[in-house]
């Protein structure tokens, strides 16, 4: 096997047939990351917590320590070294599109003489680069930088290892990647998939065995570490999140309706709201299913099995803890559904009739279609990202706090994208100017006291930011001597 390339065995054979190179493929998914992404590329926009990394300030993120377990981006955080944001988010980008272009190569390593599956591969790369729930979950690039370049180690390993060695990874990568991410594991799992080359039912059960058990070994890890640190053998929800953790069946049969929210929410993501895509969405994987499960049964069950123990530990972690979750954690589950439907279309290709003809129109229509949804969602913060940074520019003229009166989750800016919380236009200015903001609606008493001192001391009053209506619209104003 070459130091580039990757291959596997042809559906349910063992046969090495040949070797799949992985640079075309990662050039092809770089292109359509950056290509998409393009708006959001010299100003990217951050989730409001993302800023602590950016600016390597772990205070800010030591509470996630205890409660979500993110041992390995805290470390990150403590790094000391500032880098642009631009920097931070192409870097990201680019190991996205290795773990993609990866994942792509091993699912379609197996190239025989009736197929093109460089081909298959690229597109497949570019499915999984496009992913909706990676698409949203580009917010937080800077946190998540180390968590996903483990990840994307993994795969290309999986490129470079025997299965057997590459197997044995799985342990202490789980371990790390845990405490990065809840759901990079399931990545790994989905990595091991596509890299077996003989597969069985024995080897299957092996498989899942190894991944439960390498994943139950991280969550004791974790829990291990915050017993040692915060004195709690565990990871306590967070306040904020406002969880019913279930006691019972009564408590489970309780939490179904977070269980059903959480799978609309997913769907929604799915689709970019677009509520008629689900049907066609849920008939291609149907479709492709039972060809699959026809002419690679084998293949089917391995790429069902890691998607539905997947599904099923979310659904576990909803029912149990009594908390819905985000639908950005559900990567996994696209690219399962990537996986399986091109494999299905690269199969129906293997011979030159109408229906691998139409299936490959059809991967192409729906990969374009969600290219250009992914370019329109990474333009949406645009506006935010221009009001801000026209205010930042402006107060070079101003010195001291910033007080902002009114709600910043009006703003019409704000609005377009999902912010999330206030703080993000306090962080977003300290990054762009180094001042700090005081949001006066929240905090009177503080606000008057800058005021009053910037009095007492003489010093030139402080700058007011007002959201507010201006023409027609709620944006931010303000005046500046």
């Amino acid at each position: 096997m070459t130091a580039m390339s990757c291959s596997l065995s042809a559906p349910d054979r063992t046969e090495q047939v040949a070797v799949l190179p992985i640079m075309p493929v990662l050039l092809v998914a770089l292109v359509g990351i950056f290509a998409v992404s393009l708006p959001n590329i010299v100003d990217p926009m951050m989730g409001y917590d993302d800023y602590p990394a950016l600016m390597a300030q772990p205070e800010w993120f030591w509470n996630k320590t205890l409660h979500e377990g993110r041992w390995v981006n805290y470390l990150w955080h403590l790094r000391g070294l500032v880098t642009p944001s631009w920097l931070n988010f192409a870097v990201y980008q680019v190991i996205w599109a290795s773990l993609a272009a990866a994942l792509a190569v091993l699912a379609m390593g197996n190239a025989d003489k009736t197929t093109n599956n460089r081909w298959f591969a690229s597109v497949l790369a570019l499915f999984i680069v496009i992913a909706p729930p990676a698409t949203f979950m580009a917010q937080w690039f800077n946190t998540l930088i180390p968590g996903l370049a483990t990840v994307a180690v993994y795969a290309v390993l999986g490129c470079r290892m025997s299965q057997r060695r590459h197997r044995l990874l799985l342990l202490p990568f789980t371990i790390v990647t845990l405490m990065a991410y809840t759901t990079y594991p399931l990545i790994l799992l989905a990595v091991c998939i596509v890299r077996t080359e003989d597969r069985s039912l024995r080897d299957l059960a092996g498989l899942l065995g190894l991944f439960i058990i390498s994943y139950a070994a991280a969550v004791l890890f974790i829990y291990a570490i915050n017993w040692q640190v915060h004195g709690v053998f565990g990871i306590p929800l967070a306040d904020w999140r406002e969880a019913h953790p279930a006691t019972g069946l009564s408590g489970l049969s309780a939490n179904l309706p977070m269980l059903a929210q959480t799978f609309w929410a997913l769907m929604t993501l799915f689709t970019y709201n677009f509520e008629p895509a689900l049907g066609f969405h849920l008939v291609i994987m149907l479709a492709a299913t039972l060809y699959l499960i026809r002419v690679a049964p084998k293949e089917a069950l391995y790429l069902h099995a890691g998607l539905w123990i997947g599904m099923a530990l979310m659904s576990v972690q909803v029912l149990k803890l009594g908390v819905t979750i985000p639908s950005r954690s559900f990567a996994f589950a696209w690219i399962f559904y990537a996986i399986i439907v091109m494999r299905a279309v690269t199969l129906l290709s293997r011979k030159p009739m109408w229906a691998g003809r139409l299936a490959r129109n059809v991967a192409v229509l729906t990969l374009f279609a969600y290219l250009m949804q992914t370019f329109l969602y990474f333009s949406l913060s645009r506006p935010w990202q221009s009001e801000t940074r026209s205010l930042a520019q402006d107060m070079a003229n101003s010195q001291g706090t910033v007080l902002v009166h009114g709600d910043v989750m009006d703003l019409e800016s704000a609005q377009a994208i999902t912010l999330f919380d206030e703080m993000a236009l306090s962080f977003r200015i300290e990054y762009l100017t180094g001042r700090q903001t005081v949001f006066c609606d929240d905090d009177p008493s503080n606000c008057a006291a800058v005021e009053a001192a910037a009095v007492k001391s003489n010093s030139p009053p402080p700058l007011v930011v007002k959201v507010a209506d201006a023409d027609g619209k709620m944006r931010l104003t303000y005046s500046i001597p």
